[in-house]
């Protein structure tokens, strides 16, 4: 699964990265992104005025709702979509269809159990992030909600697939993400084919990810700081 991520590039290196073409929230930069929190989000939407797609920056909650839902209590419950049938499952199909977006993030974590004071049982966070210089862009789905007071809510979930041996030893899910040469593809409102979308999900392997342990200041969602992702000998 992918529980908690860091995402701390500026609004300015998002706009440059991605074309972004309207700003609609400008998102904070987190060493700690944990669920239910606002999260960075590329997508891409029709506007029905000129019948041209805007690339757009958003900032939706992490832990997808879907459109059909009573209420929003479950939101925290979908913070992962599984690749194997996010096509089918009810609560993504509609958004893998039509609503995919961009999550960029400098990296995830993932916990071992280890042995704490005393001989405690306790766990071992690890950043995993990509080996190249440049964003860990995880392939996420984004969907809209409204209330029964009438205020919309925009909620996200991150696309997971079974970890490569290069994440397997850490954790047996890992994050889809999306390659450069296939985010406008992914972005574009108008695929809504499941076949033509599947093939632009890439599991990194091998050499495209790096893992190091950090300190234990990220098991608690009140840090936040690079010295999170530092790593610790």
């Amino acid at each position: 699964m992918c529980g908690r991520f860091a995402a701390s590039a500026s609004v300015e290196d998002i706009i440059e990265t991605f074309a972004i073409d309207e700003v609609v929230e400008e998102p904070l930069p987190t060493f700690n992104a944990a669920p239910t929190d606002a999260v960075p989000a590329v997508v891409e939407r029709l506007d029905k005025e000129t019948n041209q797609t805007v690339r757009k920056l958003v900032t939706p909650r992490w832990g997808l709702v879907p459109s059909w839902s009573k209420d929003a209590r479950g939101g925290a419950r979908m913070i992962n979509a599984r690749a194997e049938t996010v096509a089918e499952k009810p609560a993504f199909r509609k958004a893998f269809a039509a609503r995919r977006c961009l999550i960029p993030a400098d990296g995830f974590y993932e916990w071992t159990p280890t042995t704490g004071p005393g001989g405690k049982p306790a766990k071992q966070p690890w950043f995993i992030s990509m080996t190249e210089p440049g964003p860990f862009v995880m392939a996420g789905l984004y969907e809209f909600w409204k209330s029964p007071e009438g205020a919309w809510l925009t909620t996200c979930t991150i696309i997971t697939t079974q970890a490569t041996d290069a994440v397997g030893h850490l954790h047996d899910r890992m994050p889809m993400v999306i390659l450069p040469e296939h985010w406008a593809a992914w972005l574009d409102p108008t695929l809504t084919d499941a076949d033509g979308v599947r093939p632009l999900m890439h599991a990194p392997q091998g050499a495209e990810v790096t893992t190091h342990p950090v300190a234990p200041l990220v098991n608690n969602v009140r840090h936040d700081g690079p010295e999170l992702v530092q790593p610790i000998g």
